[in-house]
């Protein structure tokens, strides 16, 4: 179990050095179209950047070109938008909570596989009950957050077939109260985010228990960038998520081993994506997309301003 002092603690870390642009995308959609509450975001292996979003002004998949401009989207008819991740062959993997499935499918909207039985909630092998979030191991499997319905953890091979599930609901070591999010470290470790219990739990890839972090608050996200980087998306509590609609956060830069905060940003979100560019992109509840680029500003002193 981590020692590491709270986030929230004087801090011992600082405030990481990027620039935000917390609108990014808005000008850019067609006329009439907006945001509605956005789940995730993605870069695909092209450049484009993905958005996934609840709200009928255009379809839940939004692809933009890295300036912002939208230039297509799609729906599957899903029910409610939630996770999206890319893996290694640049297919998008999203979380549909609504009607309880994962989908696999081309960044432009072909879909490759459908998981779990689509508007039938269940805990065997074949179904789902709300999914969260999508992760990889090295080897191609996938491990699904299985998450606010069965709190449990489902570990998928690389075509969809069932290899076990692990977690129930409580507190105990292996038991969750809603996994949000799930993230495979290089080493192969399974990290699951179990936000209502305010801790992230670690696991080796077969699901056995290995310890947890209790510093990091509750955490909405969990991803390793394409360095290696661990992030995590959190807010004090799951009271502070649900009283402040996501808008109180903190994203963090953590380290993998021992989850000890390396820097923060003060920023609402959901779910994040780390860029090979060092992007970090942002999809936030309230309805827009932060983009965080590498770099920081500054202001010359103002003599008036001074002087008053």
């Amino acid at each position: 179990m981590s020692d590491q002092p709270g986030v929230w603690d004087p801090p011992g870390s600082g405030i990481l050095r990027y620039v935000a642009d917390s609108r990014w995308g808005q000008d850019g959609l067609p006329p009439g179209a907006w945001f509605g509450r956005v789940s995730a975001v993605v870069e695909a292996p092209d450049g484009r950047i993905v958005v996934f979003h609840r709200g009928p002004a255009i379809a839940p998949v939004v692809l933009f070109d890295p300036d912002g401009h939208a230039v297509s989207s799609w729906d599957a008819n899903f029910g409610l938008s939630h996770g999206m991740r890319v893996d290694r062959d640049g297919h998008l993997w999203l979380t549909d909570c609504g009607r309880h499935r994962v989908l696999k499918a081309t960044v432009d909207g072909r879909i490759l596989l459908e998981l779990g039985t689509p508007d039938v909630a269940g805990d065997d092998e074949a179904t789902f009950n709300a999914p969260t979030d999508v992760s990889f191991g090295a080897d191609g499997s996938v491990y699904v957050s299985d998450g606010y319905g069965n709190n449990r953890v489902v570990h998928l091979d690389p075509d969809g077939g069932f290899i076990r599930a692990w977690g129930r609901r409580g507190s105990a070591p292996g038991e969750f109260d809603t996994p949000h999010s799930v993230a495979v470290a290089g080493d192969g470790r399974v990290l699951v985010s179990d936000r209502h219990n305010h801790r992230i739990q670690i696991f080796d890839p077969d699901g056995t228990y290995q310890t947890e972090w209790r510093h990091l608050g509750a955490t909405q996200c969990l991803t390793f960038g394409p360095h290696g980087d661990l992030w995590a998306m959190t807010h004090r509590s799951i009271d502070e998520i649900l009283s402040f609609d996501s808008i109180a956060g903190r994203l963090l830069k953590l380290d993998p081993v021992s989850g000890a905060v390396r820097g923060w940003l003060p920023t609402p979100g959901h779910m994040m994506h780390e860029a090979a560019t060092g992007e970090l992109w942002v999809a936030n509840l309230s309805g827009t997309v932060i983009k965080f680029q590498p770099g920081w500003r500054t202001q010359e002193p103002d003599s008036a301003l001074q002087r008053a």
